[in-house]
């Protein structure tokens, strides 16, 4: 990553930031992915959904979160993974709010159940996505279903706007959102991910403010399309996440594991 660093002392610079911290011109000069690094995640992504694949055969009523949590780490780290940052899976009334690592209560038929890979995967590189799935052969509610689909519209929306040359700022502006009132919502519209997660870390328009960082979307950029939505009344909570490598002609995404159309309206 030499050839970025650079440009990434200059957009540091101009971002009026002092030169004294080597994690921050470190954090700029891993923007732009070269194409070893691109093919390494690649192959991070394939065995990260390989071992999600296997936990989906685990996952059925009555599996604590912690043993189908276990059934995904164990495939991943025969696969090659190196570590998880996190172990981000909830089920039921776990699932609203977001942000509780996996207990060892038993998922019950017709609760949803969301996770986020958070995974250092294969040859060192992350592979961040989420999914949200309902638990045994119930058909979902009619709350399930808009929850969910309101997170799957907004992952899909936002995820066109990924092209060269959009700013973060416009990126935040041009978001689809909800109420910051009504619904819970994840941390971040988009972040950069990389070696983990990494810069930038793209807020929501009521958190964007004079100190927030700017700067451009450039072709070789990795980012992750994030979105929680649950009701501060309650109910349930859906996860969602996907991995989008920004190119000359817009974006690809990388991630592919399917969504469940049976929970989409």
């Amino acid at each position: 990553m030499d050839h970025c660093a650079p440009e990434g002392i200059h957009e540091l610079q101009s971002l009026g930031l002092e030169l004294t911290n080597g994690e921050e011109v470190m954090e700029l000069a891993r923007l732009v992915k070269s194409d070893d690094e691109v093919d390494a995640m690649r192959r991070s992504i394939f065995a990260c959904e390989r071992s999600v694949e296997l936990m989906r055969n685990y996952f059925k009523p009555g599996i604590s979160e912690q043993e189908l949590w276990s059934r995904f780490q164990m495939e991943a780290v025969n696969r090659g993974a190196e570590w998880i940052e996190t172990r981000l899976l909830a089920s039921g009334p776990r699932a609203n709010p977001w942000y509780q690592e996996c207990s060892s209560r038993p998922i019950q038929a017709g609760e949803l159940m969301g996770f986020d890979t958070d995974l250092v995967g294969s040859y060192g590189y992350c592979t961040d996505m989420s999914r949200t799935w309902l638990c045994g052969d119930e058909k979902p509610t009619n709350e399930q279903k808009e929850i969910y689909t309101l997170g799957y519209e907004q992952i899909q929306k936002n995820m066109e706007l990924l092209k060269p040359g959009i700013t973060f700022k416009e990126l935040t502006l041009n978001a689809k959102e909800y109420s910051k009132d009504e619904f819970r919502h994840y941390s971040v519209l988009f972040h950069g991910v990389g070696l983990c997660d990494e810069f930038p870390a793209i807020p929501f328009s009521w958190e964007l403010n004079e100190n927030s960082f700017d700067g451009v979307l450039k072709n070789g950029m990795v980012m992750c399309v994030e979105t929680y939505v649950g009701r501060f009344s309650g109910g349930p909570g859906v996860k969602l996440e996907e991995q989008v490598l920004i190119t000359n002609n817009g974006h690809e995404l990388l991630t592919s594991y399917p969504f469940e159309s049976d929970l989409l309206i």
